[in-house]
């Protein structure tokens, strides 16, 4: 797979799929990008899970910190890896140990391990190098156009409210790049049918 260019059914796909995601190396620093994509995608209703090792046993966020991956008593869909390049090919290789195995490992801008990747990809796992979930879930669900950022992603469709009353953008929406997708198809017919 290439990894320097992404459809944006690929990324949308795994944003809509995961529901579980590991972040290894969130940090409690409120001022540290891991926190505030920690608590973003927590706020978008995926489930998180913070890794550190040192913090393990606390909370962030109102969420458990663990150690590490294996620590973990759940099942996870994707490990979000927020640490140094040279640090993903042993994650990876942590995780491939999970029973089950996620189905998902996501490098954090900046952090692309060819050999971490060719090992996941092996091993019938998706990747992601070099992108932010955060970004991308803004830029599909078209949030970040807010601020006046062309996501090349064009809806007509006003946003629905969540439980909390909060305007909240979904990814189901067309991309100028990457067509419709399964979740936007099934969308429109519910829309159609009167749901």
């Amino acid at each position: 797979m290439n990894h320097d260019n992404y459809d944006d059914s690929y990324i949308r796909g795994i944003l809509n799929t995961a529901k579980t995601i590991a972040m290894v190396g969130v940090s409690a620093n409120t001022s540290r990008p891991s926190y505030f994509a920690f608590k973003y995608l927590l706020e978008r209703g995926y489930h998180m899970i913070p890794v550190n090792p040192g913090l393990a046993g606390q909370e962030l966020l109102r969420q458990k910190v663990y150690g590490s991956l294996a620590d973990i008593p759940e099942p996870i869909d994707m490990v979000d890896i927020f640490r140094a390049s040279q640090y993903a090919l042993g994650i990876m290789q942590e995780a491939l140990a999970l029973k089950p195995r996620p189905q998902v490992i996501w490098m954090q801008l900046g952090v692309r391990n060819e050999e971490a990747a060719k090992l996941a990809e092996a091993n019938g796992l998706k990747v992601v190098m070099n992108r932010c979930p955060k970004i991308e879930y803004g830029r599909l669900s078209s949030e970040i156009a807010w601020m006046g950022v062309n996501t090349r992603t064009i809806s007509a469709k006003k946003a629905q409210l969540s439980g909390r009353g909060i305007q909240r953008m979904g990814l189901n929406r067309v991309t100028m790049a990457g067509g419709t997708t399964d979740a936007t198809m099934r969308a429109q017919k519910a829309d159609e049918s009167g749901r």
